[in-house]
């Protein structure tokens, strides 16, 4: 039976976190896989239910973070090395950055038969200086050069990655659109909304409207803030101002009670939310991001 070792930066709200779920719970069934996660930052709420509700058992390295730390990273490099001799995977599938470093090197250091990473998304604009966002670029670089294949979520995204920065030949690259398990989000969707409005005070002349993202500057709420301060110039209807920011995992998103939605993140490649407002019938309004138009 082949095995797949699949690695994810952390298991935290998301849509990388639901992918590598999904894929975990729906490979075919000749396939015995694995589930690798690394630790989330304090203020990150873990997506454990969601793993829990497919019976997905992930084996957590505690020390691979989001934040580059050589202490923690080598730690963590090492376990994931000692997890494959014990695995024996035929194929190691990275997610996001830090998991697919330590994971692509640990793989090759092990000479396992096959290499796969997903591009969820890059730093490799918009995020940092210029120092520190070529330095990223010349890694992908260079773990491109033995990973046998690797996976954009939009054809805009290979675009950037092989034309833009030039991380891999084309040939290398297979554009997945991401899948996604919608059916749950269609229901009771009035009922939804009217207990979400009682729940928070809104009569049925308010508006409500949401943004979505951690509060970090590339999610780009001054944009928002300052966006909000012209429609309050402008309208003299009463309105709700909602973030999810620091929204709960087991209440997630709640968006079908929202009249608008704002995404004002400056670049993503396959947007999870946007899709999920517009499954409950709020309208969006974002700024362009390269293959959020293909996605939506």
């Amino acid at each position: 039976m082949p095995r797949v070792l699949r690695i994810l930066n952390r298991l935290i709200i998301g849509g990388p976190s639901r992918n590598a779920v999904y894929l975990s719970k729906y490979m075919q069934p000749e396939f015995e896989t694995l589930l690798v996660t690394g630790g989330k930052e304090d203020h990150e709420q873990d997506a454990d239910d969601l793993a829990m509700e497919h019976g997905i058992t992930p084996y957590c390295i505690s020390e691979m973070k989001r934040v580059i730390s050589f202490k923690e990273d080598w730690v963590a490099y090492k376990k994931i090395k000692r997890l494959i001799r014990e695995f024996k995977p035929d194929i190691v599938h990275t997610h996001a950055a830090k998991a697919g470093a330590l994971g692509r090197l640990a793989a090759r250091q092990c000479n396992v038969p096959v290499i796969v990473h997903t591009f969820h998304g890059h730093v490799f604009h918009s995020y940092f200086g210029a120092a520190k966002t070529n330095f990223y670029i010349r890694a992908e670089r260079y773990l491109a050069k033995f990973t046998d294949s690797m996976i954009a979520i939009s054809a805009k995204q290979k675009e950037e990655l092989t034309d833009t920065f030039r991380i891999a030949p084309a040939f290398k690259f297979h554009v997945v659109p991401l899948g996604l398990h919608l059916e749950p989000f269609m229901h009771d969707q009035p009922e939804k909304r009217k207990h979400f409005r009682e729940e928070f005070g809104l009569d049925e002349n308010t508006i409500a409207i949401g943004i979505i993202g951690r509060l970090v500057p590339v999610k780009n709420h001054a944009l928002y803030i300052k966006s909000i301060h012209q429609v309050l110039l402008q309208t003299k209807s009463p309105l709700r101002l909602l973030s999810s920011g620091m929204a709960k995992a087991g209440k997630g998103l709640r968006i079908w009670r929202w009249n608008w939605a704002l995404i004002f993140v400056r670049q993503e490649h396959g947007s999870l939310k946007s899709l999920l407002f517009l499954l409950h019938g709020a309208p969006i309004l974002m700024l362009f991001v390269p293959g959020w138009i293909l996605f939506v």
